[in-house]
């Protein structure tokens, strides 16, 4: 199928979203508390241990504050749709349509994601209100940080779209998704900075781990950690995850979509 269709397929998933618009106040309420309150804890921890791995205060409630703003994006699982698909066994009127089921949920995933972007603009507006959020390391690392974002995304979808193709084999995965979900958040950076982990094996296991493409590779970057000379090399470890995760995410649904099971049928 053209690519236009996908890209109409995200135009109707942007509009979509669009009429929900009170979830819209709850989402930017939300990350609003949720900042107070880390910036709170940030400060007190701060207070009575000093800097950590070199982050100060003022970079750590920027680093936290970012991390939150990016949850409105990160937190779109448009994947899901494949999973209640399977689950009711409507999957198999989608494959046998002249389109690519995967390129379909990116697509749409995409539109949702570009709602959920805009959000941030009014989202971060309202947090200088609360806390103070530094400019970029440097004008590369403002671009490097964009940038990384997009390919966090990519990662972060490629996992969500694994984790959905699994139901073709059990027709519920909540535990898997849960265990999941919960290694993602600590070794992604989206709660606490890599770089606080004990030094040694550990920590460099946890930098190492395809989650670290996702939240710590973009705030890294954008706080400085990261300094210009690395940043390709960040770049390039985000890219190498995406293309592990989006070959194995198709091979995994290849092969379970030739062993449709359609529950109750």
């Amino acid at each position: 199928m053209a690519a236009g269709a996908y890209v109409e397929f995200a135009k109707r998933a942007f509009s979509r979203e669009g009429t929900y618009r009170p979830q819209v106040f709850t989402h930017i309420g939300s990350v609003l508390l949720r900042v107070f309150l880390l910036s709170t804890l940030w400060t007190a921890l701060y207070r009575n241990n000093g800097a950590q791995a070199g982050i100060s205060l003022a970079s750590m409630i920027t680093y936290a504050t970012l991390a939150l703003l990016l949850d409105l994006i990160y937190g779109v699982n448009g994947a899901y749709i494949i999973r209640e698909k399977i689950r009711e066994g409507s999957i198999a009127i989608d494959l046998m349509r002249p389109i690519s089921v995967p390129l379909y949920v990116f697509a749409d995933t995409v539109g949702q994601t570009s709602f959920a972007a805009l959000q941030i603009i009014p989202a971060l507006a309202l947090s200088l209100l609360l806390v103070h959020v530094d400019l970029p390391a440097s004008l590369a690392a403002g671009f490097a940080f964009v940038v990384s974002v997009a390919l966090g995304f990519i990662v972060n979808f490629f996992l969500d779209l694994m984790m959905a193709t699994i139901t073709f084999w059990t027709l519920e995965i909540f535990g898997v998704q849960l265990m999941v979900q919960f290694i993602a958040s600590l070794l992604s950076g989206s709660l606490v900075p890599l770089y606080f982990f004990p030094p040694g094996l550990l920590q460099q296991l946890a930098l190492a781990s395809p989650f670290a493409a996702i939240y710590n590779a973009p705030l890294s970057i954008y706080i400085g950690k990261v300094d210009a000379a690395q940043i390709p090399a960040m770049l390039g470890f985000q890219v190498m995850w995406a293309v592990i995760f989006g070959v194995f995410a198709f091979a995994l649904w290849r092969i379970g979509e030739r062993r449709v099971v359609i529950q109750g049928g």
